[in-house]
């Protein structure tokens, strides 16, 4: 599979590159951003994979976050894809922004019209790291996992339904009980039909009540003035209360006075990339 670099720039002594690929999977192009540190140009890098929330590209962790000096520092590779297909010409695809473009919700869809595009849960857990696998300095067998709101959802959950395919996971705000919050329903109804248990595959706080053991060590940070948070969109205690239930050990941080926004990404990213770093690099 070609794939064709959009850009590259030299950051903390590495490069930031994007790339544009055919994807399989999606049977779209699709772009990703990349951060190989200097270390890659000497050895394998362990992998930390980025995903973003609603109406976001690959640009905004890569322009926004300020992930770049700890990355250096660590050794790590990140990989930021974007957050759907793109251009599939699908009837309604950009009729609302949590919906269809922007918004594939790191699910793969059974309905039409989007099962023969959407099908990010795929893309992200097999095309996409095989593909940086085969083109990349990467050691394949450390493999982390973060995101951000929709982002943080697709995190938790490929974490969850995968275990041991990643050595850590992450997560900023995110969404983790959509079967119960109107992004959730809306996103999950459209791509998977109304049969409610099959929404429960992707739900994250569905998901660690099965969890076969509690070798997986999760960090959460949540702004205290997130206007999703209040308006009942993300739903944190209930994920944390469920993994108290099945003692998987979580650290869950609230923020004080920090929102939704990249600002609040940007504070805490270094504790996010330590966090990682820590197994990736054990």
């Amino acid at each position: 599979m070609s794939l064709k670099q959009v850009s590259s720039n030299k950051c903390f002594e590495g490069f930031q590159k994007v790339f544009e690929h055919d994807s399989a999977e999606l049977k779209c192009k699709m772009k990703f951003g990349i951060y190989l540190p200097p270390k890659a140009e000497t050895g394998k890098c362990p992998v930390l994979y980025w995903l973003s929330g609603l109406t976001c590209t690959e640009q905004n962790f890569i322009t926004k976050a300020g992930f770049h000096q700890a990355a250096a520092e660590h050794g790590l590779i990140v990989v930021a894809p974007d957050t759907s297909p793109r251009g599939c010409n699908i009837e309604g695809e950009d009729e609302s922004w949590d919906f269809g473009t922007g918004a594939g919700f790191y699910v793969d869809a059974t309905e039409d019209p989007w099962k023969t595009n959407y099908r990010m849960y795929s893309y992200i857990k097999d095309e996409l790291p095989k593909l940086i696998n085969a083109n990349f300095p990467t050691d394949p067998d450390r493999m982390s996992i973060f995101g951000h709101s929709m982002g943080g959802h697709g995190a938790l959950i490929l974490a969850l339904k995968n275990p041991g395919k990643y050595k850590s996971v992450s997560a900023f705000a995110p969404i983790c009980n959509p079967i119960q919050c109107q992004w959730g329903k809306k996103a999950l109804g459209g791509y998977l039909g109304s049969d409610v248990s099959k929404w429960e595959a992707y739900d994250a706080t569905q998901l660690v009540k099965s969890y076969p053991d509690s070798h997986l060590d999760i960090l959460i940070d949540q702004g205290k003035d997130d206007q999703f948070l209040s308006a009942g969109q993300l739903l944190p205690d209930n994920f944390i209360a469920a993994c108290t239930e099945r003692k998987i050990p979580v650290v869950f941080r609230l923020q004080q006075g920090y929102d939704h926004s990249y600002f609040f990404i940007a504070t805490f990213i270094n504790d996010h990339i330590k966090h990682h770093a820590k197994y990736l690099n054990a």
